[in-house]
């Protein structure tokens, strides 16, 4: 048996190293490979991420489709004796699906539409469903958000609002009773007087607020208009009531309020010497048309779309020395939109008119 050379060992050691060194370069190579296949899978998830979302790739992808099959199709038809007995119908069924899909990736344009004119009624409730994950997606999701933060905008403005109403009640009749004690006079009459404007003003707030939930603020019970109508008639009245109108489910203090708030706001602009003011109860289908008209100068024509704002009172048609707050239209447009209607005004020259529909 031969002894062992020094050589061998050294010989041995040398090519484990290198077997050490030639595993490690793989790992090394193999690692780099997985990494940028790693890599790769990550942009292409990104890419793919992207198409999906953006609207914008996905139709010009659509176009190159429809622009490849339709090359296609007429390519292939040309060498073809009946090739145009089946291009047509092919080319209409191309045509057809990318119509189809591109009126389903457009699709939540409507809902959008739908979503903006809730919003532009003050319907913040309504909510916007979000089809596609995508740029309109994303829309509608902001279009949600603000809805909502709308929302609580408003409603915490009308709950500072009614407890600001609320807390100043208590003063306000306190400084009454301390007025009827002063002595009579002019000073004690101006400050009854401007105190009952108070009064009315935080009245009027607390009225608003609560009618600004809707339908849900009513309380609803059968109701005669004509009966509401005879109750307002006063001197410079005059009053027109169609035969058998029907008794409606109203509110009857609301449509009350409505009804005097029309009524004293037409005798305060009338002009006595062109006619009485006009207070007309009709029938409109199955339901009461409520009319109140006045003879007085109207209001100019850029008022009009401005009429029943909170606190709008335009130079022409009020001012503060004759009264008013500026909430009696706003109020009577809230009655009507609390029972599903709406407050039609406008200039019936001469004069000006108010009118509801009840149903």
């Amino acid at each position: 048996m031969r002894p062992h050379h020094p050589y061998d060992h050294h010989w041995r050691e040398r090519k484990r190293r290198k077997l050490r060194k030639m595993e490690q370069a793989l790992q090394r190579d193999w690692h780099q490979r997985w990494r940028e296949r790693q890599r790769w899978h990550q942009r292409w998830h990104r890419q793919r991420v992207h198409f999906k979302r953006s609207l914008g790739a996905r139709l010009i992808a659509i176009f190159v489709v429809l622009a490849c099959a339709s090359s296609a199709i007429l390519w292939n038809s040309g060498s073809s004796p009946y090739g145009l007995l089946w291009a047509a119908p092919a080319l209409l069924l191309v045509m057809g699906l990318a119509f189809g899909t591109i009126r389903h990736m457009v699709l939540p344009l409507q809902a959008l539409g739908e979503g903006a004119e809730a919003f532009g009624r003050g319907d913040f409730a309504h909510r916007v469903p979000v089809i596609h994950e995508d740029e309109i997606g994303d829309l509608a999701l902001r279009f949600n958000q603000m809805a909502a933060d709308i929302q609580a905008m408003l409603d915490g403005k009308r709950a500072l609002l009614l407890a600001m109403s609320h807390e100043l009640r208590s003063p306000l009749t306190r400084a009454r009773l301390h007025a009827e004690l002063v002595g009579e006079g002019e000073s004690r009459d101006a400050l009854l007087q401007e105190l009952a404007q108070m009064r009315d003003l935080i009245t009027a707030l607390l009225e608003s607020e609560r009618l600004g939930s809707g339908h849900s603020a009513l309380q609803l019970s059968d109701c005669d208009l004509a009966e509401l109508a005879r109750e307002q008639v006063q001197p410079g009245i005059e009053l027109h009531v169609d035969p058998e109108l029907p008794k409606l489910r109203l509110d009857r203090l609301r449509v009350q309020l409505c009804l005097r708030n029309l009524v004293q706001n037409a005798l305060r602009h009338n002009d006595a010497s062109r006619g009485a003011v006009q207070l007309t109860l009709s029938s409109a289908g199955a339901g009461v048309r409520l009319a109140v008209r006045d003879f007085g100068p109207g209001v100019p024509i850029d008022a009009l779309p401005h009429l029943g704002q909170p606190f709008y009172r335009p130079d022409a048609a009020r001012t503060r020395h004759e009264g008013g707050v500026g909430l009696g239209l706003c109020l009577c447009r809230l009655v009507a939109e609390a029972h599903g209607s709406r407050l039609e005004l406008r200039n019936a020259e001469p004069g000006f008119e108010a009118a509801v529909n009840f149903s």
